[in-house]
């Protein structure tokens, strides 16, 4: 019978043993054999621990194996019969196990869940973080590097899922998430406005919030922060505190329940004051760069898209760029007009829910805050508009009270004046004198957009040509068009008008990015002029119609000139930016034999473009 794996590693074992025997019956060295006899001693008594410690009951198969074994019988034992068989029955069935699900520290619970706080946590907690600051900082570190890795030995410490801190802008009530280190690649480095979600909490209450039980459900309200769930179960914010204001928040959180308590919001206390130690040295970091948004601010309103066509959309592009430069619940802007000679309210912005002046009201030079700013070229600065003594702001009439800060700043180039830059704020004593000075060099730029914007509109009145088709303008073609109909009655000639314009353009304006309108008109203008002869009068009525005026001409053979032109066009792709797309134009055509009255024959032609585009565009109508 041969012997298994476990009986030869015994054999072995206990050989050895009569080895250590024999040693001292071949040796008189006394050294060898008091050697050999510790040896065996602590040898046998190696074997004998190990045996001890082997008899150990194997655990009882699953019960559900041992349904399926047959029953064992012992020797000696015997069979109760029906109804006579006992059990043992424990006197408490509810044994107290703790389970995953009842496991818990010792820090009780309020009813909402929350950690319970002693009556002195908040004056414990502040006692850590607005300790005096140390004078024996290092002013060459630099503040992100350091903040990363104090978040990085944070998560590693509390074996968080996320470390992180956010700074709080008190003025716009705004949290801002500045560095982070976490397990998740689902958070982005953003903007959150405050709301009444966790990290409001701390804000609004200044201190402390611990969730130990985050529900699945509540996770993506209360931790915004992230793109999407994690799972996450337990959350700890502390706020930092700078110069005794709320400045920032540090958060911590983790996929396991109870993983944060009262120590480790006191431990976080020391370490939010050691970041409060470095903000001292980076004081402006934690908010947005004044200096920053505001050059970015006025660096827009020179952007190369920036196209101002009208006085309204110069207007809104000066109210956009004022949002960024200087706090204001109230915005008027006073412009010049130079027909009327007189200062006028060109733009309001009311933020507030009181009354205020209206738009288009006259400004009074004298008497008046507005008048002041203007005669003097200077800004004009009230801290406290309260103040009966104050004279009105633009008019000796106005008929509103608005108590707060008033600011007047004129616009002036070229030592001309082209209006005035007005801020109410309903707090007091908001404008400082560093920010009128800024305010005043920044808007030498809107005093110059308002002169480039005025010498346009000044040039423009004396061209008699479009700039983009270079056709004759409404005025300059409504005054030669009448000479020419005088013309043409005098000389007993035939004659006709066609009103052409370009049919709109919603399908194809989707397909471009920006105005297509532009090359649009460029490109079926220059396609008017390839089939006109020296003999016609070519000028642009509006923005999407041209008008041809054809001297000593039939009526019909206009029509089939129009006719021709209107295929030529629909025929021919138009290159706008990298695409190529057909336009069409609908074409209205008016007899002028007999007639002198330019705007009726112009009206007689309306009538029949209407016909043309009604039909459905791309075609040609006439009337006589």
């Amino acid at each position: 019978m041969g012997f298994d794996d476990k009986s030869k590693r015994r054999l072995l074992t206990f050989s050895i043993i009569p080895i250590l025997l024999a040693i001292p019956f071949f040796t008189e060295d006394v050294m060898y054999r008091a050697v050999a006899a510790v040896i065996l001693v602590i040898y046998i008594g190696f074997i004998i621990f190990l045996r001890d410690s082997n008899k150990v009951e194997e655990a009882p198969p699953p019960m559900d194996n041992r349904l399926d074994e047959p029953a064992i019988y012992r020797a000696g034992g015997y069979e109760t019969d029906h109804g006579e068989e006992f059990k043992i029955i424990s006197k408490n069935k509810n044994l107290e196990i703790i389970t995953a699900e009842n496991f818990n520290t010792n820090i009780p619970k309020s009813s909402s869940g929350d950690v319970f706080k002693p009556a002195d946590f908040k004056k414990n907690f502040e006692s850590i973080v607005l300790e005096e600051l140390p004078t024996d900082v290092s002013q060459d570190e630099q503040f992100g590097f350091v903040l990363e890795k104090i978040l990085s030995v944070i998560k590693d410490a509390y074996m968080a899922h996320t470390a992180a801190f956010f700074w709080y802008n008190a003025k716009r009530k705004r949290l801002t998430l500045e560095r982070h280190v976490s397990a998740s690649t689902q958070i982005t480095k953003q903007k959150f406005e405050l709301e009444d979600d966790i990290l409001g909490k701390i804000v609004q209450k200044e201190e402390p919030e611990i969730l130990t039980d985050i529900t699945s459900n509540a996770e993506a309200d209360n931790l915004r922060y992230y793109n999407q769930p994690q799972g996450i179960k337990s959350f700890v914010g502390v706020p930092l505190f700078y110069g005794k204001a709320l400045t920032g928040i540090l958060v911590l959180d983790s996929k396991m329940n109870d993983a944060f308590g009262i120590e480790q919001v006191y431990s976080l206390g020391r370490i939010v004051r050691v970041i409060s130690v470095i903000i001292n040295l980076f004081e402006e970091k934690f908010a947005e760069s004044q200096a920053e948004q505001r050059l970015k601010t006025l660096v827009d309103i020179f952007s190369y898209d920036r196209k101002y066509e009208s006085e309204s959309e110069l207007f809104q592009a000066i109210e956009t760029a004022v949002h960024g430069l200087i706090e204001w619940d109230v915005f008027t802007l006073v412009t010049y007009e130079p027909n009327e000679h007189k200062f006028k309210t060109a733009k309001i912005v009311n933020k507030t829910s009181l009354k205020y002046i209206g738009h288009g009201l006259e400004i009074d030079l004298t008497g008046t805050l507005v008048g002041r700013a203007i005669l003097s070229t200077t800004p004009v600065k009230i801290d406290d508009t309260s103040n009966t003594e104050i004279p009105p702001r633009f008019s000796k009439n106005e008929d509103f009270h608005f108590d707060g800060s008033f600011l007047a700043v004129p616009l002036v180039y070229d030592d001309q004046n082209y209006g005035v830059l007005c801020f109410e704020s309903l707090k007091k004593n908001v404008y400082s004198n560093n920010e009128v000075a800024f305010i005043k060099n920044a808007t030498k730029i809107f005093a110059f957009i308002l002169h480039s914007y005025s010498s346009v509109t000044i040039l423009r009145s004396f061209l008699s040509h479009d700039i983009e088709t270079k056709a004759l303008n409404y005025d300059s073609f409504l005054e030669r068009f009448t000479i020419d109909l005088v013309k043409s009655k005098e000389l007993t000639v035939q004659g006709a008008v066609a009103l052409i314009k370009v049919d709109e353009l919603l399908e194809q304006q989707s397909l471009f990015e920006g105005d297509p309108f532009p090359k649009v008109f460029r490109a079926v203008g220059q396609m008017i002029r390839e089939e006109m002869t020296p003999m016609n009068l070519f000028g642009r009525l509006s923005e999407k119609v041209f008008a041809v005026y054809f001297f000593n001409t039939a009526p019909k053979d206009v029509f089939l000139w129009a006719e021709k032109l209107r295929i030529k066009i629909a025929r021919k792709p138009i290159p706008v930016v990298s695409k190529q797309s057909t336009f069409t134009v609908s074409i209205g055509v008016a007899s002028t034999i007999g007639k002198i009255d330019a705007q009726e024959i112009l009206y007689n032609a309306e009538l029949a473009l209407k016909k043309a585009i009604e039909k459905g565009g791309n075609s040609v109508k006439s009337t006589n």
